[in-house]
């Protein structure tokens, strides 16, 4: 199984600051690339919740555009990203349900 995601960064606002979310492209092959790239996602995700950032969960399952943002809180949305100038932004589309939270983390294996 190999995955592939991009480079990008979202910008949101957070009181009177805009802060930034960074997903980086990761392509594996093998089990020993996929333990450590768990472990690595399982890293950026609680550092990211350390710092009251929301963390995004690309998945090949939704639509091109699509994806997922868990926030610290345990709530995950479901958002599509678009370009608009030289940013990336984002839409709402829905607030997932807590057992569609849970099967989400599930598949993409942060527990």
């Amino acid at each position: 199984m190999a995955l592939i995601g991009c480079i990008f960064t979202l910008d949101y606002p957070i009181g009177n600051a805009v802060k930034q979310e960074v997903m980086r492209e990761v392509v594996f092959d093998g089990e020993g690339q996929k333990e450590r790239y768990l472990l690595t996602l399982k890293e950026l995700r609680a550092r990211n919740f350390k710092r009251n950032l929301p963390f995004l969960i690309l998945s090949d399952k939704l639509p091109e555009g699509q994806v997922y943002r868990e926030f610290p809180d345990g709530r995950i949305e479901l958002q599509h990203v678009f370009v608009s100038g030289s940013k990336f932004e984002s839409k709402l589309i829905q607030v997932l349900v807590p057992s569609d939270a849970e099967r989400v983390r599930k598949e993409h294996e942060l527990f």
